[in-house]
């Protein structure tokens, strides 16, 4: 695998000649659009297939499975365009196996909401190692608020993807509510009931782990949240079920601010058998323009936790998104909108920007002109910044990385992902 900057004058067909592959594929594997339009500074991933299979009439994915001696799932694994289905047509180039070695293996955890779109689920679910559906809702008594997540457990056991229950202070209007968990650590009748709960859901949906996000914790809960998170991992561990807890992105153990300091590192990390990093939001809806996950910060908040965790025990938080700012940037009232990866890449074309790439930071940004004259700046990701992450997990040994979130279409983020790794999945 490789990956190309595009350059000013380059077409799809002379990239890909100059790199030996079909254009066809390379460019439905990165989801140009029909024309072959490109922007300058957009990155292209380069794959080198060892084995391409031409489908003949008659043929079915499975068959060429079979006769090509690799699981269907590899082919969707190479052949992101698939979108995880195995529809084929006659004269249709597959990627049966990409050559060079693989930089090990990695653990890849993924949260969407239920009502993420199914195409889009089935297509990433084949690069997941874990699918955690977001969110399962707490009440001050101990209950439950369930959501509709049947049909994306039944989803990701057809792709070999490990559902974990994931449970947080979230309300109906989507804010974390820290009242409700600060009322719940306090109430010891509350946990023993909602523990109750959430074994029973787990055993009844087939959920393998759970993963708790109470956030904006006061500093004073901080204890009795990670005694909750030892009752929660003592409870289920025999049951064969691990407990991940959710962090918030600290680099130092007296943090201060109301995101930080209900989260003790050290604490959380002996209470849980994982933590996920949440190395993302520094770019922000209501921030200045600046990268979502900045290279330094990320480094900064992970160099902390391994002070304090296991490095076995950390997912590292990767984004999948970007925003688009309009300026001049006005503290408060300024509001820059989500993006998908795919969505910054054709804005850059419309307005016929230049990306241009962030060395420091890691991530790539434009600006463009709208038709009302109003400037915006755009920062998302792209193959190089999400390399750059899951490199950084790789190389200090952590568990795995945690995709916030599937809800964006970003296929760079997986052709990346299965270029470089190989993904950990069910057996």
């Amino acid at each position: 695998m490789q990956i190309h900057v595009v350059r000013t004058g380059e077409t799809l067909y002379g990239i890909a000649r100059q790199y030996g592959v079909s254009p066809t594929l390379l460019g439905r594997l990165n989801q140009v659009p029909a024309g072959g339009a490109l922007a300058v500074g957009q990155t292209l991933v380069v794959y080198e297939p060892e084995r391409v299979h031409v489908v003949r009439p008659g043929e079915t994915l499975a068959g060429i499975a079979r006769r090509e001696s690799v699981t269907t799932l590899s082919l969707y694994q190479n052949n992101y365009f698939l979108g995880g289905q195995p529809d084929i047509l006659p004269d249709e180039e597959l990627i049966v196996a990409l050559k060079g070695e693989k930089s090990g293996t990695l653990a890849v955890n993924g949260y969407a909401y239920p009502f993420i779109g199914q195409a889009l689920l089935r297509t990433v679910l084949p690069y997941m190692t874990y699918l955690t559906p977001f969110t399962y809702g707490i009440t001050a008594a101990g209950g439950l608020v369930i959501p509709d997540d049947g049909w994306m457990l039944a989803a990701a056991a057809e792709y070999q993807a490990r559902p974990w229950m994931h449970l947080s202070t979230l309300t109906a209007e989507g804010r974390f509510d820290s009242r409700l968990g600060g009322a719940l650590l306090e109430n010891e009748a509350a946990q023993a009931a909602l523990i109750d709960a959430i074994a029973a859901n787990m055993a009844e949906k087939g959920y393998q782990g759970l993963d708790v996000d109470f956030e904006y914790l006061e500093g004073r809960q901080a204890a009795a949240y990670a005694a909750f998170i030892a009752a929660l991992r003592q409870r289920l561990n025999p049951l064969g079920w691990p407990v991940i807890v959710a962090l918030a992105p600290k680099s130092s153990a007296g943090q201060k601010g109301l995101l930080y300091e209900g989260h003790d590192y050290a604490a959380l990390g002996r209470a849980a058998d994982g933590v996920l990093l949440m190395t993302y939001e520094w770019g922000y809806t209501a921030g200045p323009p600046m990268a979502v996950a900045p290279m330094p910060q990320v480094r900064r908040v992970l160099d902390y936790a391994l002070t304090e965790i296991p490095r076995e025990k950390i997912f590292l938080g990767v984004p999948t998104y970007g925003y688009d700012w309009p300026l001049p940037f006005r503290q408060g009232i300024t509001r820059a909108p989500s993006l998908s990866p795919q969505e910054a890449l054709a804005l850059a074309r419309r307005y016929g920007a230049e990306i241009r790439y962030d060395e420091t930071a890691q991530s790539p940004w434009f600006r463009y002109t709208a038709e009302t004259g109003t400037v915006h700046e755009v920062w998302f990701e792209d193959a190089r910044s999400s390399l750059a992450k899951f490199r950084l997990a790789a190389e200090n040994g952590l568990q795995g990385v945690g995709l916030w979130s599937l809800m964006r279409d970003a296929p760079q983020t997986y052709l990346v992902l299965n270029g470089a790794f190989a993904i950990e999945k069910a057996e």
